[in-house]
């Protein structure tokens, strides 16, 4: 293992963790998947603005997610010694220059208003694309790897204080006030056409994080009711012999984690349940793995090393009889179990984004992706998903395999592999005043928050 790597865990279901070894085969994997995925970030970025590709099809606009998500891997990369300090802090100033200085207004073509961002953007330019939504949880990715990247760069540099500055900067313009349309709730969404959109973010799901970073805002935070009011929308399960608070598509249990570290720390609800959100990730990838054990829809390929159901690209829209079986298949949809929309698809990332909860689980089932599917591998990682039963002979393994990666599933892997191995985005976020701040507004304490310890440097 590399200087810092701890020793890594399993779960229990009352979230204590016992060591799991890894040998140097299972970290070389690790590591080797972790390095070319960060490729995705460093090679796709646009030089002047930042900007990322929202994947790799031709043509593809930026989506402000992906520069969030770069930010943050970029802390990775500086650590990891995928490329130089130097060059980390470059690329880490080009996203946060041009988010400081691209048009904030009611435009129809503005970057950005009132501190949030349009959802897809131009590449060259940086403009709205379309009609797309000024998108809050988009936002929120972005600032969660600004603030990563505050953390980070702590040295006492010209260029490491403009990060810490420019970085803070942009949080705090953000107006999470504004976003709640006079009610408790944050909205998802805002444009200049029709206003905010009718959704709310509400019922379990991958805004756990944001709430976070909308109640820890020192310039415009939400009320503390709006959180409260998510919870009530909460529906708690019991799945294959299993309780956890619901969610089907693996995503939902696992992008609020690639930036907090949730174990042993409770709000009112989880209190309630006996729980924590970190607990009740492994048990949805318990779940999930159980679901392809089972197969109740008779996909191919599905078993205890082939699961990850999840949002993802798709071989669809199309229909077909596959085996004798006449099936509908989708293009980019979020698949979820147990009550679907199922279509045979997988995807290795949500795999790998599991792997803080259960490695158990997860490492035996990267083993076989790598021994059994190494067309799914690529120069920038794995692809996007696969699907065995979208085939044209019934010994075509692995059947269908996308063409593209996506920014936000590449993020999750390269934060998430490192997370498991050395904490380090989770000891970032700690050191935070406003993650700090806006957990404690939300109710959690316990665990890290009882007696949190401040990182000044993380090198």
């Amino acid at each position: 293992m590399a200087p810092g790597d701890r020793a890594t865990t399993t779960v229990t279901e009352d979230s204590t963790p016992t060591a799991l070894e890894v040998d140097d085969a299972t970290a070389a994997m690790l590591d080797r998947i972790a390095r070319l995925t960060f490729n995705y970030f460093d090679r796709g970025m646009h030089p002047r603005t930042g900007l990322v590709p929202d994947s790799t099809k031709p043509g593809a606009p930026a989506t402000v997610a992906g520069s969030g998500h770069a930010l943050a891997c970029y802390t990775v990369g500086a650590e990891r010694g995928y490329v130089s300090r130097a060059h980390a802090i470059d690329r880490t100033l080009t996203i946060l220059r041009f988010f400081q200085r691209s048009e904030q207004s009611e435009g129809r073509l503005a970057t950005g208003h009132r501190g949030f961002y349009y959802h897809f953007l131009d590449m060259e330019s940086g403009r709205r694309l379309g009609r797309c939504e000024l998108s809050t949880i988009d936002s929120a990715i972005l600032f969660a790897g600004v603030l990563a990247s505050v953390a980070y760069f702590r040295r006492d540099t010209v260029a490491e204080g403009e990060i810490r500055s420019l970085g803070d900067a942009l949080y705090r313009r953000a107006d999470w006030a504004w976003a709640t349309n006079g009610g408790d709730s944050v909205s998802m969404g805002w444009t200049p056409e029709r206003g905010f959109l009718r959704h709310q973010w509400m019922g379990y799901n991958e805004a756990l994080f944001l709430y976070v970073l909308a109640l820890g805002s020192p310039s415009h935070p939400i009320d503390a009711r709006g959180y409260a009011a998510w919870t009530t929308t909460y529906r708690w399960k019991r799945l294959y012999n299993t309780d956890y608070l619901y969610g089907g598509p693996l995503f939902i249990h696992q992008l609020s984690h690639t930036f907090i570290d949730f174990r042993a720390i409770q709000d009112a609800y989880m209190r309630a349940k006996g729980s924590d959100y970190f607990e009740n990730s492994r048990r949805a990838t318990v779940i999930q793995r159980e679901y392809a054990i089972r197969n109740p829809r008779g996909f191919a390929g599905y078993g205890e090393n082939t699961w990850g159901i999840t949002a993802s690209d798709g071989p669809g829209p199309a229909r077909r009889t596959t085996h004798g079986v006449e099936r509908r298949f989708w293009a980019y949809r979020a698949r979820g179990v147990p009550h679907g929309p199922d279509d045979g698809t997988l995807s290795p990332w949500a795999v790998v984004a599991s792997l803080p909860f259960a490695p158990e689980l997860v490492i035996p089932a990267l083993v076989h992706l790598e021994r059994a599917h190494s067309e799914i591998t690529a120069a920038l990682g794995y692809k996007c998903s696969y699907n065995p039963t979208f085939a044209e002979r019934l010994d075509q393994a692995p059947g269908w395999v996308s063409s593209g990666h996506y920014a936000i599933d590449q993020g999750p892997v390269v934060l998430m592999i490192e997370n498991y191995r050395s904490e380090l985005v989770w000891r970032l976020m700690k050191s935070c005043p406003y993650i700090v701040d806006g957990l404690r507004a939300a109710g959690f304490d316990g665990g890290w928050l009882a007696a949190p310890t401040f990182i000044q440097e993380a090198t």
